[in-house]
């Protein structure tokens, strides 16, 4: 049943103009229209807090994992929950209706496994920062080295951090039965299979990630590239936008059909999304990204955009990509001669062209899908805000 908790819908929401674009709608504004940012974090919160009294209970030094798994909850966009809520809205879903409560809840659980992924992907790309904050693995490590502990303590950050993601994992498939609770039972198979579904392919897409690392590469151009848009799509894209539409459009009680259609929009958006991240991560600003400046050239990243640098590149150049990609001591100055490159190959500019064409392809299947507004042009002003944006 929803959550009586939840905030009330807000009166009279004003409906976005669709000739307004995407100008001056930043994903916070956005995500705050109808009330659903707070309504998911009223879930999270209701989550958290049930989270920690189980795991104090059990023990009072398990509050620390209470403690991490909240700050990650409190940072983040909640865009996958927006994809989620107006997906939902354009296939019919009654904002003063009865389930409102059930697709905030199912945000909430996306932002759950959301979380999961992010503490077992910080340790697998032995990232520092999170949002401007020590990751996990890195904050537990640190508070081993300053209480003198036994033992390594980057081992013990690491082991802590993966307990972390099992346990919002966990959450998220709390979160997600309980909204699902009363709701149709067709309704119920239907979100469940596209929740179960997004759980393995992102899996199946962190492990092509670890093979991709491990492989030859450099000499294919157009097999590496076909590998790396496979990792997008299966780690990132269907996660990140895909399936938190096709949840929406499954909550809404749309059919088997309608809910797999939702793939020609929000499967080039998601790419699109992930292509961006990469962008960002070498040329993004550290003061906004929250992550420093090329940490993904540190971290070794076989992405599109180094890929089609190494197709295009002289061999001086190069030479230089190889010699310093994956390099976890490389310095600032290395970082620019390694973005010049990029910009010189016209890299840059080529994974700029492919956002725009993933993004177009996304418009015009969202225009020949005739969802209901304001859910359909809600859907088109996040996906220009999600490909567009500077963090």
């Amino acid at each position: 049943m929803p959550n009586p908790s939840l905030p009330a819908m807000p009166p009279a929401p004003s409906v976005p103009d669709p000739a307004a674009g995407a100008a001056g709608a930043s994903p916070t504004a956005l995500v705050d229209r109808e009330g659903v940012r707070a309504g998911v974090d009223e879930a999270l919160r209701a989550a958290s807090a049930g989270l920690r009294d189980e795991l104090v209970a059990t023990h009072p030094d398990a509050d620390e994992l209470a403690d991490a798994t909240d700050e990650l909850l409190t940072g983040g966009k909640r865009l996958r929950a927006a994809f989620c809520y107006w997906a939902w809205r354009a296939h019919g879903g009654d904002p003063h209706g009865p389930h409102r409560g059930v697709v905030l809840r199912g945000g909430a659980a996306l932002e759950l496994f959301q979380a999961a992924a992010l503490f077992h992907d910080d340790v697998m790309d032995a990232s520092d920062t999170r949002r401007g904050h020590p990751t996990a693995h890195r904050a537990f490590g640190a508070r081993h080295r300053g209480l003198g502990w036994s033992g390594d303590a980057d081992r013990y950050g690491e082991n802590t951090a993966i307990l972390l993601g099992d346990l919002a994992l966990i959450a998220s498939h709390r979160e997600m039965g309980d909204a699902l609770d009363g709701v149709p039972a067709p309704v119920a198979s239907s979100a469940r299979g596209v929740f179960g579904r997004m759980q393995t392919e992102v899996i199946v897409g962190q492990y092509l990630d670890v093979q991709a690392q491990v492989l030859p590469w450099g000499d294919d151009p157009a097999a590496d590239e076909e590998r790396a848009r496979a990792v997008i799509r299966s780690k990132s894209a269907r996660y990140s936008v895909e399936h938190p539409i096709a949840l929406g459009a499954a909550l809404a009680g749309a059919d088997d059909a309608a809910v797999a259609a939702t793939s020609a929009f929000g499967l080039p958006v998601g790419e699109a999304f992930q292509l961006r991240d990469d962008v960002l991560g070498v040329f993004g600003d550290a003061r906004v990204t929250g992550k420093p400046a090329g940490d993904d050239l540190r971290e070794g990243k076989r992405t599109v955009l180094v890929i089609r640098a190494l197709a295009a590149a002289t061999p001086a150049q190069r030479a230089l990509l190889l010699a310093h990609l994956g390099d976890p001591e490389l310095d600032a100055s290395t970082v620019e001669d390694l973005r010049a490159v990029l910009v010189e190959t016209g890299a840059r500019d080529a994974v700029e062209t492919l956002i725009a064409e993933l993004t177009e392809q996304a418009a015009d299947a969202l225009d020949l899908a005739g969802l209901a507004e304001p859910g359909a042009t809600m859907l088109g002003l996040l996906a220009r805000a999600a490909v567009e944006r500077t963090a």
